[in-house]
């Protein structure tokens, strides 16, 4: 029985999904929250089921993200209840000089609808995200594309052009003026687009998600914390999460 036993840990081990939860264990994660977030227990639950650790939840006021954290997670909700502009109050919290920080020190960033609201106000990525463009809040199983699969947060998806990741929004129309947009095309800095004749909210040139310079810091609106094969509709987002265990 005892071999047999090893025999199963030891099969597990050499498994992805084996050196994946490997590789989770020793990468630290941290979720922040602002008032009106919403989408902060999905992203504990995400990263706890692909790390095997439950992140640190920050409050954006006087909490601190821990020394030797690779991931911050910025999540989706209605950070200040989307007062004056989405994510406007949120990018001025105590928070985010530590936030900043730790990107300017190479750490990953990933903010996820809101939370890319918010790192395109603090200046950590570029352009805004504005009103639909049917002035309409979307909430369904969205079609995307993958722009490029050598990026820490896509690796996983290589082989595949397409998945379908849930939004759920209203300020989701991606703008930035056209020599930000040429800019962002060039570098490869483009992700996830909306899948050809499926942009849901006006966004330029389709895009849904978008990286730092560094390549570190990826804004998106689609959630891949509610697509990670659990009670949620499709593992899609898993990928992302995937991605970043191989890349830390």
């Amino acid at each position: 029985m005892r071999n047999a036993v090893s025999d199963l840990l030891a099969a597990f081990s050499n498994s992805q999904d084996g050196r994946l939860l490997a590789k989770g264990s020793l990468m630290k994660t941290a979720v922040i929250v602002f008032p009106g977030s919403n989408c902060d227990r999905d992203a504990h639950d995400a990263l706890k089921q692909v790390t095997g650790t439950a992140p640190a939840m920050v409050w954006h006021k006087d909490g601190t993200i821990p020394d030797g954290t690779d991931l911050v997670m910025v999540p989706g909700g209605f950070s200040y209840g989307d007062y004056l502009r989405c994510g406007a109050m949120a990018a001025n919290s105590p928070v985010i000089g530590q936030l900043k920080a730790h990107a300017a020190r190479g750490g990953y960033v990933l903010g996820v609808c809101n939370g890319f609201q918010i790192l395109c106000e603090t200046g950590l990525l570029p352009g805004a995200l504005m009103m639909n463009a049917g002035l309409h809040f979307v909430c369904k199983p969205q079609p995307l594309t993958i722009e490029s699969a050598n990026t820490a947060y896509t690796s996983a998806y290589k082989g595949r052009s397409e998945v379908v990741i849930p939004i759920a929004h209203h300020e989701g129309n991606y703008f930035a003026d056209g020599a930000t947009l040429d800019r962002l095309e060039g570098d490869g800095r483009v992700a996830f687009r909306y899948s050809p004749g499926q942009n849901p909210n006006g966004a330029a040139r389709d895009i849904a998600g978008i990286l730092s310079e560094n390549g570190r810091v990826l804004g998106m609106m689609p959630h891949p914390e509610r697509a990670i094969g659990v009670h949620e509709g499709g593992s899609d987002g898993l990928g992302v999460f995937e991605s970043l265990l191989s890349a830390a």
